[in-house]
This record gives C-alpha cells, sequence and structure tokens, in this order.
C-alpha cells in the first residue's frame, strides 16, 4: 500500500491546522482553567465539516474518508486535547451509532442539526458504575411498554451528555438472552426523566465534560432502537472499533504538540554555558518522541486505511490506539522534563498536554483491555502486517 496522502488530504490537513491555530490553540489555557469550550468555536466547526465527520452528504455531513478524519482529530488535539475529545466522541461515538445502525428515518430525523453545528453534540452512553470495560455487566434496563421502551437505570462518565441533542444508550432489552438481549436505544435529552448530572471533577482535559446520567422512566419509542434489537453490544463493539482509531490520532496530536513545545524551549533555554538543545540528554528525549510519534502516526493512518477499504481493522485500530496513546504519555513527560520546574507549572502549556494524554490510555478502552483484543486476534489471525 502507498501511505502518500492524496493532494485532497493534504489540504484539508492545512485548512484544519490553521483554524485550531486561529481559534482553538490561542485558547487552549482557557479552556483548561474554566473547563468550558466557547460554544461559539464549536458553532464554527460547523461549516468546515468536523461536526459531521462520518456523517453522508446526504444528511447534511462531511461523509469524510476514515485518514481525513483521523487527520482532524490529530489537528484538534494539536490545539486543545479536552476540545479534540468532545469532538472525537460525537463524532466517532454518538453520531457513528446513527451512520452505522440507523434507519434512513433516523438518520433523517436525527443527524443534520449536530452535523451542521444547529443543534447540539450527541453522546453514547456505555459506562455505569459497575460496568467500564466490561459491558456485559450493564444493568440499564429497557422494559417495552406498547409502542414504547421504559428505560431504567444509570451511566456514568458519559462524555457530551450535558451538552447533546440525544445520547445513544445501551440497555439490557432482554436480560434472559445475555450479551445476545442488549439494545441500542436513541434517547432524546429533553426526554421526561432523564437526568444529567454536572461535569464530573477531573485531572485534566478540561473542556470535554463527562456526567453521570440517570434514566427514571424515560420512555422513548420503540422505533428509536438502533439497527436490530438485541444487537446492542456487537453494534457497540464495532463502533469502538472505530472509536479506537481517533484515539489514537487524538494522542499523535496531543504528543506533538508537546514536541514541539519542548524544542521551542530547548532551542531558548540556557544552562552551562549552553541550550539546551546542545546537551545530549535532551537531544534524546526529543529523538525518542520524534520518532515514536511518527511510528504512532503511521499506525493510526494504516488502520484509518484498512476501514476505508473495507478491511477488518479491529486489531490494527487497538495496535493504533495502545500505542499511541501510551507514547502521547511519554512525549508529554519528556516536555515537561525538558521545562524542569516550568513544566510542571500551570503557565507552560505542557502540564495540561501531559493531564490529557493521561486520559487516552483509559477512555475507549484502556490499554489493558486493548491488549486482550490484540492478542486475541493475533491467536485468530496472526499478527498484523502490511
Amino acid at each position: 500500500m502507498d501511505f502518500q496522502l492524496s493532494e485532497e488530504q493534504r489540504l484539508w490537513r492545512k485548512v484544519v491546522h490553521d483554524f485550531v491555530a486561529k481559534e482553538i490553540k490561542p485558547l487552549a489555557q482557557e479552556i483548561n482553567e474554566k473547563e468550558e469550550i466557547p460554544p461559539s468555536v464549536i458553532k464554527k466547526m460547523g461549516p468546515l465539516g468536523l461536526l459531521g465527520m462520518s456523517v453522508p452528504e446526504e444528511y447534511s455531513g462531511a461523509e469524510l474518508d476514515a485518514i481525513s478524519a483521523a487527520i482532524a482529530i490529530e489537528e484538534l488535539a494539536w490545539g486543545d486535547g479536552g476540545t479534540a475529545l468532545t469532538i472525537e466522541a460525537h463524532n466517532e461515538l454518538g453520531c457513528a451509532a446513527v451512520v452505522l445502525f440507523g434507519s434512513a428515518d433516523q438518520k433523517k430525523a436525527f443527524l443534520p442539526d449536530v452535523a451542521t453545528g444547529k443543534g447540539k453534540l450527541t453522546a453514547l452512553a456505555l459506562t455505569e458504575p459497575q460496568a467500564g470495560s466490561d459491558l456485559r455487566a450493564v444493568k440499564t434496563r429497557a422494559t417495552k411498554d406498547g409502542s414504547n421502551w421504559i428505560i431504567q437505570g444509570s451511566k456514568a462518565w458519559i462524555t457530551n451528555a450535558g451538552d447533546s441533542e440525544f445520547i445513544v444508550t445501551l440497555t439490557i432489552s432482554d436480560p434472559e438472552q445475555g450479551s445476545r438481549g442488549m439494545s441500542l436505544i436513541l434517547v432524546p435529552t429533553d426526554s421526561k426523566g432523564l437526568t444529567v448530572a454536572p461535569p464530573e471533577k477531573k485531572m485534566g482535559a478540561g473542556g470535554t465534560h463527562s456526567h453521570e446520567v440517570r434514566y427514571e422512566n424515560v420512555r422513548v419509542p420503540i422505533t428509536n432502537t438502533l439497527g436490530v434489537e438485541g444487537e446492542g453490544l456487537q453494534q457497540t463493539l464495532k463502533i469502538l472499533d472505530g472509536g479506537r482509531i481517533s484515539v489514537g490520532a487524538l494522542s499523535v496530536g496531543i504528543a506533538q504538540a508537546a514536541l514541539e513545545e519542548g524544542v521551542r524551549y530547548a532551542k531558548e533555554r540556557q544552562t552551562f554555558g549552553k541550550t539546551l538543545k546542545e546537551h545530549q540528554a535532551i537531544q534524546w528525549l526529543v529523538a525518542d518522541a520524534a520518532a515514536e510519534i511518527h511510528a504512532a502516526r503511521l499506525m493510526v493512518y494504516y488502520a484509518a486505511w484498512l476501514k476505508d477499504q473495507g478491511k477488518p481493522f479491529t486489531q490494527a485500530g487497538a495496535v493504533a490506539k495502545l500505542f499511541a496513546t501510551e507514547m502521547a504519555e511519554r512525549a508529554s513527560y519528556s516536555a515537561i522534563q525538558i521545562h524542569g520546574s516550568y513544566g510542571y507549572s500551570r503557565e507552560y502549556p505542557v502540564e495540561a498536554m501531559y493531564k490529557a494524554a493521561r486520559l487516552m490510555t483509559i477512555g475507549e478502552g484502556t490499554s489493558e483491555i486493548q491488549r486482550l483484543v490484540i492478542a486475541r486476534k493475533v491467536f485468530e489471525d496472526g499478527p498484523v502486517r502490511i
């Protein structure tokens, strides 16, 4: 295969990069301090196609290929990790669920406004207080009552829930069927009985809001079921496969920004009569980060290419997510080391980058889960080979 980006993809990268450099990066510190992305910034993303990257054009989306979507998420993360995660979750979780499994009527009803910025964002509710990596332990229940579902339960750590038009919710719809009795249901956030708690206080990525969501006899039409009833777990796993590529891209963006800050500081700061960049110890930190970022980016692009080709990409996506997220933590750690005590100060951006990177090894499948997915696929199919 050829990893060369097309002219269209290179132009797209420049468009997004320029937007981020102007609209997001200058606000990154403010976003993290106030823990809020200015609504005007998100609105400006609509006309660019950043809010409907996976949405077909007939439903007002940009319908990007997977590599172009990865490029966009990387550039957003170069500006601010929390902002990128907000947009990634909107595109690759909430919107993607409807794109992949929604009917034509559901897509027409739910996608155009959220893809253009006319509406709010979207969310996918999987995690529960006692069900994180183990989705088979989900207890949120959907019971039929005539032509409606009655949903009862709670979810935890749901990204964008408080800023969403709708929440795609994983439920138990037939307890007797076990994992074959789970369904994804579209739940509008104005539904009676739905309560979204205030954002959780987190270590970093302040622009991203994570919420507890409670369902108390929430009534929605059975026609809000995505795809085939009872296939919710299998649908969720497919959604997460694509999400891993995006989180990998997001991690590359954070790492790239951290490396650039480290290089900038190393060129300016002097110790022992010479600039930091002249010290071999600093050169090694920079070299390792540059090499690992390059490797991670290629892993992400390869997984995205497989997705675009309609080929299996579960293992490649997990490999990219695992390596890129752990790499981003190392790269941002090194950037802090290069800055010395200033790197630990909130006056310098590398501190926020490190805290955002730390989250990436947890969200959308922990590193431990990625290793399980990879190992199983290796035993079944052999390791990833180009």
